[in-house]
């Protein structure tokens, strides 16, 4: 049980990257990112192109290359196409973002085909470190936990320790108000979805690093993100980061009691949450 819980955590991790870029641009902008499975996928196969333009002997350079772009994709595609779909109804956006969803989902398979790939990291996704005879810690599964913990806390600090948290919190809180204030909150919008972005390249490419992605792959992340953010609090760093890990632990309890039972089990967990806590096990908390 000891090892069960371990890797719920670790996995628990790759589902905070999952849905963390999810929980920033609903907290600030109300908006659900029906396309956030599909973008990650994206971000994952950029990295696999690049990788294959510049060797395989430079991954961890080309994913940190990816990252500026990613910035700068989301902050357009935030300005100048999900900005007006904002509003008291929630449907523009959902349709918009889905429609985002098909589209990169036939690009991929146009571009790549349907066959699984993978970013070779020089065997660091197969290399463990021994803890005693009975137990084996991944090295790459590490690296994704702590990149995950650093990047929640990283969000945390800028909501509630910088004048653009103060700016993010403002129009999040009153639009009206906040630009009566001076705010532009279409370019602030901008910003959060930018850095949502470079939070979903980094899922992506770690998410290549660590298995196989195809096209199709995207639903079911998008899936496992929901399901962190419900489990967690919509719009709470924090509870993301607990919600992705109660999913993860379950999951493999799932696992280890039947290999069909995983994903079932944390769907089970998620529609409890849902009907017995609709806001989630850890309201949003910024400040």
């Amino acid at each position: 049980m000891l090892e069960t819980f371990v890797q719920g955590v670790l996995l628990g991790g790759l589902y905070t990257l999952f849905a963390l870029g999810q929980s920033l641009m609903f907290g600030v902008m109300r908006l659900t990112n029906t396309a956030q499975g599909d973008f990650i996928i994206l971000g994952a196969f950029a990295v696999i192109a690049g990788v294959s333009l510049t060797g395989d002997a430079m991954p961890w350079l080309v994913a940190l290359a990816v990252l500026p772009v990613a910035f700068g994709f989301g902050y357009a595609l935030q300005r100048y196409v999900l900005n007006g779909t904002l509003g008291k109804d929630p449907l523009p956006s959902l349709v918009v973002t889905f429609g985002l969803s098909i589209v990169i989902q036939n690009l991929l398979l146009e571009l790549f085909s349907a066959d699984p790939r993978a970013i070779e990291t020089g065997g660091l996704n197969t290399q463990g470190i021994a803890l005693g005879d009975a137990m084996s810690l991944g090295v790459l599964p590490l690296i994704v936990l702590a990149i995950a913990v650093i990047a929640t806390g990283a969000l945390q600090w800028l909501f509630a320790r910088t004048a653009l948290g103060r700016s993010f919190r403002a129009v999040s809180d009153d639009r009206e108000i906040a630009e009566l204030m001076g705010l532009n909150a279409k370019k602030v919008y901008a910003l959060a979805t930018a850095i949502a972005f470079v939070l979903i390249a980094i899922a992506g490419a770690l998410q290549g690093m660590r298995t196989t992605v195809s096209p199709s792959d995207g639903p079911l992340l998008l899936l496992f993100a929901f399901e962190a953010v419900i489990i967690g609090g919509m719009g709470s760093f924090w509870g993301t980061l607990a919600g992705a890990m109660i999913l993860g632990i379950t999951q493999q309890i799932g696992f280890r009691l039947d290999p069909g039972w995983g994903i079932w089990f944390g769907h089970i967990v998620f529609l409890v949450v849902l009907v017995l806590r609709p806001q989630g096990l850890f309201p949003k908390t910024r400040g």
